[in-house]
């Protein structure tokens, strides 16, 4: 394991040094994004209350089904750096394929679809009252390479890789609990090539995840993987001759 400073110094993975360059320490604001903050800033003024029906680690968290829409948005959403990363990760190597496991209100997915909006983004949300909202927010966004796909991970998630002819991207943010993050990958990883980019948010949120994120990273056929704390990158490139994993501080 290499731990890095962020800064691009004594890295000898070109692919790393470049990540870290024009990835990491882009700090370019595109202006396709502008449009999705003032919607996050919509989103937390709304007081008004949905059912959920949360089927991940998130209903750990609350007992109750209703919820204001502000709540959801401030607890569920990824940060606007979190949510720029995203973008320029998909920005920068153009994934025709994505899926995403856990819409929330779309912040996130509104960010990868404008990474690259000839590419097709499916994402996946378990409460239908959530889905729909999202699906309203990417109508007000104009953005239409996004599909929604509403109910259990477990259920709709196979179904979806049956259909995709070659899975370039996925982001996993959602029932962050071990076993069904290692399933969720092991169901990527049948449809995943060498281009394939993985990302698993909150890998540190609990020791389960920490085995999750150990488990994922010793599996053979991933060739790299970059932990940056809160999410974690994994890739199959052939050209990466050595399995290395490095720790940013980011």
């Amino acid at each position: 394991m290499t731990a890095l400073n962020g800064k691009g110094h004594g890295i000898h993975s070109p692919f790393v040094f470049d990540f870290v360059k024009t990835v990491l320490n882009d700090r370019y604001v595109p202006p396709a994004t502008k449009p999705i903050e003032a919607l996050r800033r919509q989103l937390l003024r709304d007081k008004s209350v949905i059912e959920v029906n949360d089927l991940g680690a998130g209903s750990m968290l609350t007992k109750s089904t209703l919820r204001r829409v502000s709540t959801i948005c401030r607890n569920t959403s990824k940060s606007r750096r979190l949510a720029l990363l995203l973008h320029r990760v998909v920005a920068k190597y153009h994934p025709a394929n994505m899926i995403e496991l856990g819409t929330s209100l779309g912040i996130s997915t509104a960010y990868l679809a404008t990474g690259n909006p000839p590419g097709r983004l499916v994402t996946i949300e378990g409460s239908a009252n959530i889905a729909r909202l999202a699906s309203a927010n990417f109508s007000f966004l104009k953005l239409t390479n996004i599909e929604v796909r509403t109910g259990n991970f477990d259920d709709v998630l196979p179904i979806e890789l049956r259909s995709i002819e070659k899975l370039e991207f996925a982001f996993i943010d959602g029932n962050h609990r071990e076993e069904p993050t290692l399933k969720y990958f092991y169901w990527l990883l049948d449809a995943a090539g060498p281009s394939t980019i993985l990302i698993f948010d909150d890998i540190h949120w609990s020791a389960g995840m920490e085995r999750a994120w150990n488990m994922i990273k010793s599996h053979p056929r991933v060739r790299m993987t970059i932990d940056l704390f809160f999410v974690g990158i994994v890739l199959f490139r052939d050209d990466f001759k050595v399995k290395q994993d490095f720790v940013i501080r980011y």
